[in-house]
């Protein structure tokens, strides 16, 4: 049985966690600040672990999206109130090196992830990987009748069935909609056929939900059957908290996050930023994200009998993504199908030549 729509509302973005009754509570240097888009349950577990092994630490955490963190990081650069970021593409944390605004850290597990998932300079390190998926409504559709690949999606008989959370301030959406044009891009060098490809989806796509909640619920009521997120969210989803969800993992290959952790420049509590990275990527942590928030670990050197079957025993095709392009061109695409596409169908007086 689904739960009451309120309980789901109570997961929202923007509220500002303490753990403890008030900041005053803890001497400021021993204060942490988070800014992470994991969710509540993720981030309140691991803060609460993180206080209790470290006496009179208080961990304060912020709930956003993606790109409202970078937006924030940014606009905080001369005075930071965070300390650590934690998650977010991998495009997004390129931006923020290159501009600045996180400072080198060699976690000591730093020989254990592959080259492409950390920077250069050790200014972030991946500690996820999310591959991105189709979902729909289990009770309307199934793993046959669903939408099986990208392209499936433009099809005429999903008009009015799909919903797409607001891709602006979403790295999962954003990530997805840029993969869609980089289909194209990279043969062409122009990002005009995919431009046309969202179009096609617009036309198709009933709304665009301001939050996960929102999206989670209009496709659980059928008010839309389908939408586009990623796998660790649909799998909490529909086993934590029974949503009548599943999923198809794109035929032709799908694009898989490397979700970045770093410490922001000029942390106010650079030592404790250091002490809660190395806490929360140990092998350790790294199980229970797994196995209790659905998360693939980068790391690897934890064994593979000791993650979650739905891990080990999925078998996806990664999408051949230049991350570096990705993160120089992703804002000017989504400018552009905001401003040119999005709930313009596929009008063709929007189309240039």
């Amino acid at each position: 049985m689904l739960k009451s729509p309120f309980v789901y509302g109570s997961i929202a973005l923007f509220i500002f966690v303490c753990g403890c009754s008030s900041a005053e509570d803890a001497a400021k240097d021993d204060r942490l600040v988070v800014y992470s888009p994991h969710g509540k349950e993720l981030v309140d577990d691991f803060a609460k672990r993180f206080e209790a092994a470290n006496p009179g630490v208080l961990v304060q955490w912020l709930d956003m999206g993606s790109q409202d963190a970078l937006d924030r990081v940014r606009s905080e650069k001369s005075n930071p109130q965070c300390d650590i970021w934690w998650g977010a593409p991998s495009d997004l944390f390129m931006n923020a090196a290159e501009e600045g605004l996180l400072q080198p850290y060699r976690p000591s597990w730093a020989e254990q992830v592959e080259p492409a998932q950390h920077d250069s300079l050790d200014r972030w390190y991946g500690n996820f990987l999310t591959p991105e998926v189709i979902t729909f409504n289990s009770q309307e559709l199934t793993h046959e009748t669903a939408p099986q690949d990208w392209d499936d999606l433009l099809d005429p008989q999903w008009k009015g069935k799909i919903a797409i959370r607001y891709p602006l301030a979403s790295g999962t959406m954003r990530t997805i909609f840029s993969a869609m044009i980089w289909r194209f891009y990279k043969d062409s060098g122009s990002p005009q056929q995919g431009y046309d490809w969202l179009r096609q989806l617009d036309a198709n796509t009933k709304s665009y939900p301001a939050n996960p909640t929102l999206m989670y619920l209009q496709i659980a009521r059928q008010e839309a059957l389908v939408t586009l997120w990623n796998m660790p969210d649909i799998e909490l989803q529909k086993q934590v908290y029974q949503y009548p969800f599943d999923y198809v993992i794109p035929k032709g290959g799908t694009p898989v996050l490397v979700e970045g952790l770093a410490i922001v420049t000029n942390a106010k509590h650079p030592e404790l930023a250091r002490k809660f990275y190395e806490f929360i990527t140990t092998p350790e942590s790294f199980v229970i994200q797994a196995e209790k928030y659905f998360r693939i670990p980068t790391r690897n050197d934890i064994p593979p009998e000791e993650l979650p079957a739905w891990i080990t025993a999925t078998e996806i095709k990664p999408m051949a993504i230049d991350w570096k392009v990705f993160s120089e061109k992703s804002q000017e695409w989504m400018k552009y199908w905001d401003e040119r596409i999005k709930g313009k169908g596929i009008d063709e007086s929007t189309i240039e030549d």
